[in-house]
């Protein structure tokens, strides 16, 4: 069960919480252009995603608690504890969901482009022009 079980509703609440971080953030760089703003969004994304596994020494001698979590806590517990081995890996994996995430961003922007030819992306639809017109009108109520 969901509410029983206290790892999925954490890993839960982490999706929807960085969902929520995601969709403000785009909104937040909407100044920008599309690409850089899907490239940044990407990025964190990558950063958030990222899982990587973790060890965790318990109470009795001996004994280890090993799991999954995002890799960018990993990498901000290690560096808190200065645990160089555990966050060299955290690192490592950190640097690739962003590289993945800035791909993917890349991708969404390229995909996103649609098939119009280049000179209807670039120019403006134009306006018809109105015929001169020959004879005053004047304004009818109604």
């Amino acid at each position: 069960m969901l509410i029983s079980d206290s790892i999925p509703l954490l890993w839960l609440i982490y999706a929807v919480l960085s969902l929520v971080v995601l969709a403000t953030g785009y909104m937040a760089i909407r100044f920008l252009p599309r690409l850089p703003r899907l490239v940044i969004v990407g990025a964190v994304a990558g950063a958030l995603w990222m899982p990587t596994r973790f060890r965790l020494p318990l109470l009795e001698e001996g004994e280890f608690y090993s799991g999954f979590a995002p890799s960018v806590v990993i990498a901000g517990i290690t560096f808190l504890q200065r645990d160089v081995s555990t966050m060299t890996t955290a690192l490592i994996l950190l640097v690739l969901g962003i590289g993945l995430g800035t791909l993917a961003g890349v991708a969404l922007w390229w995909f996103g482009r649609g098939d119009a030819p280049v000179e209807a992306r670039k120019s403006p639809p134009e306006r018809p022009e109105r015929p001169p017109a020959t004879e005053r009108r004047e304004p009818v109520i109604g």
